[in-house]
């Protein structure tokens, strides 16, 4: 069974969202590094992008797919995991630490409202 911490906030595309302050640290969920196996590559927007939600902001490849990343809200990225274009196997071993991909500065708390809490994705996830 995945992992699906009760704490974050989650996309319909299995990224995660934890809120920190006017804040959101952005990774991918445990059964999206289950799904797409060993990955070997992440790309990521740069610090000052600016993203909306719902878009694409970068990729991760894996040894069986590329998958496009997607903003769970919109606002600017003010930090990039740069450890991630070294070591793309954190998102393997640690999707919720290690693992994460970038920090966006909210432009719209509101949109918060718009994600999935655990007990929904976990269904989603069943489906």
């Amino acid at each position: 069974m995945a992992n699906i911490p009760q704490d974050l906030k989650y996309t319909q595309e299995h990224e995660w969202a934890r809120v920190a302050g006017k804040s959101v640290v952005v990774g991918i969920t445990d059964h999206a590094q289950t799904t797409l196996g060993d990955i070997v590559y992440v790309e990521l927007p740069k610090l000052g992008a600016q993203v909306s939600a719902g878009d694409s902001f970068g990729t991760v490849e894996s040894v069986k797919a590329v998958s496009e990343l997607f903003a769970p809200v919109s606002g600017t990225i003010v930090k990039v995991n740069t450890d991630l274009t070294e070591e793309p196997e954190n998102l393997n071993t640690d999707p919720y630490g290690d693992g994460w991909l970038v920090e966006i500065e909210v432009s719209d708390a509101g949109q918060l409202s718009n994600l999935l809490d655990a007990a929904a994705y976990e269904k989603l996830t069943k489906e």
